[in-house]
Formats: C-alpha cells, sequence, structure tokens
C-alpha cells in the first residue's frame, strides 16, 4: 500500500529538533512503523502544479496524510485522478483543504486529530489580543532600530480590563479562548454562534450570546474568530460588517484565511476603522511574498500582528497530531473503528460532519 504525506520542510531546524513532527525531516514520526508492515511511505511537500510530488503520487496512494499548515489540496479534479484514495487524514484540526462533496462522491474517508490544536490556539489567541491591544510591535521595532520615544508607542496602547471580547464561534477553541480571558477582568464577554451554549458552560465564564453578527461586532472592542471555514462563513467579514465595527476595534483571525476579505481587512485597518488586525491563517498557504496582510498597517504604522500558520503546531500540539495520525492509520490498516470525534466523512456514511473547527 501507498501512504503519501505530505508535509512542510523544516530544514535545519527539523535535524535539530526532532520533536518538529510535522515535517519532511521527521515524517510526523511513523515511516519507521509503516514501512515494518510492509507499506510504502512517500513523503514531500512538493504540491503545487502536475508535476509536483503529491500530483504524481496521489494517483496510486491509497491513503493521504497532509496538514493545515502546508495542505495538498484535494479538488475534485485530483479525486478524479485518485484511483486507489480510500483515506484522507489531517495531522491536525481542519480539512477544508478537502472538497468534502468529492470525497463523498468518491467515498473516501476524511478524518483529522480533533482536539489536537485547542490548547495551542486558545493560547495564541491571547497572546494576539495583547499584543495588538498593548501596541507590542510597534514597541518592539522601535527598541530594534535603537530608537526610544515612549510617547509614540503609548498614544495607541491600552488595557484589556474593562473592555468588550467576543468570539465568533464557541467551540472547542473559541470557548476556550473565553475561558482563558475571565481572569482578565474584561467588561463583557460575547459569543456569536449558530448553537447557544450549555447553560452552565456559559455561566462559568459569564458569556452573552449575541444572536445578531452586525449587532455582535458593534457591541465589540476586541473581535475573535474562531469558527470553521465552509459556504457560509467565507468572505463573513466583508467591508459591510466591518462597517459595523466599533471604530478602532481589534481583529483576530486563527480560524481560516478566507473567513476574512483580505482586501476588505486592509482598507479598514488603514482607514482607522480597525486598529489591529492579527493572525497566523491565510487563503493559500504558504502566503505570496505580496500578500497585503504581510505588511499592511493602520494610520499610526502599527497594528499588523500576522504570523505564519503556527499557532495549531507547537512540539506539544505536534507530539498530539502525530500521534493521532498514527491511530487513525493504524484503526484502518487493522479494521478497527475510528474515534467518532476524528470523523468528518466515515466509512458506510458518506455524509459530512457538522465539526468546531478550531
Amino acid at each position: 500500500m501507498k501512504i503519501l504525506a505530505i508535509l512542510y520542510n523544516g530544514y535545519t531546524a527539523a535535524e535539530e529538533e526532532p520533536r518538529l513532527l510535522g515535517t519532511v525531516e521527521n515524517k510526523l514520526g511513523i515511516e519507521e512503523w509503516i514501512t515494518s508492515k510492509g507499506h510504502e511511505l512517500i513523503v514531500s511537500s512538493s504540491k503545487e502544479g502536475p508535476d509536483s510530488d503529491f500530483q504524481k503520487h496521489i494517483v496510486d496512494a491509497e491513503i493521504l496524510i497532509t496538514t493545515p499548515f502546508h495542505p495538498g489540496y484535494l479538488t475534485r479534479d485530483i479525486f478524479e485522478k485518485a484511483k486507489n484514495l480510500k483515506l484522507c487524514v489531517t495531522a491536525g484540526v481542519g480539512s477544508d483543504h478537502i472538497d468534502l462533496n468529492a470525497a463523498v462522491d468518491h467515498k473516501v474517508q476524511v478524518l483529522e486529530v480533533s482536539g489536537s490544536n485547542v490548547v495551542s490556539v486558545a493560547e495564541h489567541v491571547i497572546m494576539s489580543i495583547l499584543l495588538l491591544v498593548r501596541n507590542f510591535v510597534p514597541a518592539h521595532e522601535m527598541i530594534e532600530r535603537g530608537d526610544w520615544q515612549v510617547s509614540d508607542i503609548a498614544r495607541n496602547a491600552f488595557d484589556l480590563e474593562g473592555k468588550v471580547v467576543g468570539t465568533i464561534g464557541a467551540g472547542r477553541i473559541g470557548y476556550r479562548v473565553l475561558q482563558r480571558l475571565v481572569p482578565f477582568d474584561c467588561k463583557e464577554l460575547l459569543y456569536y454562534d449558530y448553537a447557544a451554549l450549555p447553560e452552565k458552560a456559559a455561566a462559568d465564564i459569564k458569556a452573552r450570546r449575541v444572536a445578531d453578527l452586525k449587532d455582535f461586532v458593534s457591541q465589540c472592542d476586541v473581535v475573535t474568530v474562531n469558527c470553521p471555514l465552509h459556504e457560509g462563513t467565507r468572505g463573513l467579514i466583508n467591508d459591510d460588517l466591518l462597517k459595523h465595527f466599533k471604530k478602532g476595534s481589534w481583529l483576530v483571525n486563527t480560524a481560516r484565511g478566507a473567513i476574512c476579505d483580505k482586501d476588505a481587512v486592509a482598507r479598514a485597518l488603514k482607514s482607522g476603522q480597525i486598529s489591529g488586525y492579527a493572525g497566523d491563517v491565510w487563503d493559500v498557504q504558504p502566503a505570496p511574498k505580496d500578500h497585503t496582510w504581510r505588511t499592511v498597517k493602520n494610520p499610526l504604522g502599527g497594528g499588523n500582528g500576522m504570523v505564519p500558520h503556527y499557532s495549531g503546531t507547537t512540539l506539544d500540539a505536534q507530539a498530539r497530531y502525530a500521534n493521532g495520525v498514527r491511530s487513525i492509520v493504524d484503526n484502518y490498516l487493522s479494521g478497527k473503528p475510528q474515534e467518532p470525534q476524528n470523523i468528518i466523512i466515515g466509512l458506510g456514511k458518506y455524509e459530512t460532519k457538522a465539526y468546531g473547527q478550531r
């Protein structure tokens, strides 16, 4: 059996740090185990174009493993070529790089390692909120330049205490973000979600649900996006919605880049409608070098907290999703049932699951 894994290159870092399991070099730690069972494991970062390793090997691979950080995009055309494909495994959380309708039509199972990234991403959200609100990045850049003008930084630095913070999506990650905000004594914690939190869960963190999205963003000093990408959320944060944001508020997106209209966000930041945008997700990854989110700033020259997609791939998270991938593949090879929480499209069901990704 051929198993194809599309991972990212770690280069020297992966050679020096074996716990970088999600890299081409360290192969999720499963190479020896796979080959000991008599199967072939092909690992590559090459995924773009007809001459890529991805397109070359997908035609006869039975299992595809890929990550949300350097995904192999499975379009309907790719499914048509992948005659032997039976299982797609996301090493992490978030399977929107896969055309799930095409997977259903071709009877291909789709699984991911549910919960492997929730703590890592929630912590990154809190960090991103603080670096925007406290105007941290321009302050650090000033120090690197050798300058020292406190007033230039302090004029756009605030406390998180007393602010209204809300999450779009209150699933596994969104709820943990709200939990971690409780000690900051925010004025109020809000959430927008199609489903209300259980009464006790909401009471534990004193979170209030707002049913209308425009009303929700108009009340928030900080908005954080923690919902899955699907047809209903693609381009959700656009020019029209951004007009309803509280002027000077901050926006954090660690969910999926395509939930935000990149040009609309850039316009809002440049104009000062929002004071900052931070996150680690981009629509197509790696992001082009000229992507506007790399350099766009607010009128005071700050407000950009963008980084590569790494919030869910800390060394701790990599250990969790590597172990999860091994478990999923082992269950498949041995004919054991998969853990229900990991199933996006399951054998015999062929239906997508409404999962609370990120």
